[in-house]
């Protein structure tokens, strides 16, 4: 699941065991395709494109790998025709969920979406009905133990960043998309790592669930929504206690 929350922590670090290296390549390398279709294959002018590709080094794929993506995205190799769609719906308790994907054929990737939302009991919204409750914003995690809050927060607001929060054991910077690749690059030449970077949609406000079925039924959705081949990200406003984190985290 795009996007940072409790039960995000806890994906990520259980994704870090089981997720199969090669389908997240695969997911990459259509983004960095379509971000150099649109925008041009160098990355100094590109800032979508930029930002992808940190993303891809941030997770170890191959630098051959990624300039075959970029090749295939500016028609230098065969294979970039991708199209971008946008499905939207409620999970279960009315969870807010928007599903973005990445397809060669939409009506494939259209019949998958819809038939893990009915599987789930979930229901799908006309366009723009969810989204509207998300904002796309530049998001960058920074671990605590890096640098302290009043240095990062100095730094990136004179970057152009929007906000500095704190999240666990993290730094959460939110940028506007055209300030992301200024805030990001500021950060870099402080000598400072970023855990996560990335352009993402974040929710206007969370809705906290608290109970254990219904987290676990929003999770096994999100889940099967993030195993279609054409489904690159899956964006909700779901939030959970710490009660059913800690739970959660035990399983």
């Amino acid at each position: 699941m795009a996007g940072h929350s409790k039960w995000a922590n806890i994906k990520h670090k259980k994704g870090k065991a089981d997720a199969a290296r090669g389908k997240v390549f695969s997911k990459l390398a259509k983004e960095i395709m379509v971000a150099a279709a649109g925008g041009g294959g160098n990355v100094d002018d590109n800032i979508t494109l930029r930002a992808l590709v940190q993303k891809a080094k941030g997770v170890s794929m191959p630098k051959d790998n990624i300039e075959r993506a970029i090749q295939k995205g500016t028609g230098e190799l065969e294979g970039g025709q991708l199209e971008e769609g946008s499905y939207e719906g409620y999970a279960a308790g009315g969870i807010a969920v928007v599903v973005k994907v990445l397809t060669d054929n939409k009506n494939r990737s259209v019949a998958e979406v819809r038939h893990a939302f009915t599987k789930a009991g979930a229901s799908m919204a006309d366009q723009g009905a969810v989204s509207r409750m998300f904002q796309r914003k530049g998001q960058i995690f920074i671990d605590k133990d890096m640098t302290d809050e009043e240095t990062l927060m100095m730094l990136v607001l004179e970057a152009g960043a929007e906000d500095l929060k704190t999240d666990g054991e993290q730094f959460e910077v939110i940028t506007e998309p055209n300030d992301f690749d200024m805030v990001s690059d500021a950060i870099t030449k402080a000598g400072i790592d970023m855990a996560e970077s990335d352009i993402t949609l974040i929710p206007d406000m969370l809705t906290e669930v608290t109970d254990l079925g219904q987290a676990q039924s929003i999770m096994k959705f999100v889940d099967a929504l993030e195993a279609l081949d054409d489904v690159q990200d899956v964006y909700t406003n779901f939030d959970i206690s710490d009660e059913i984190a800690a739970q959660l985290e035990a399983e």
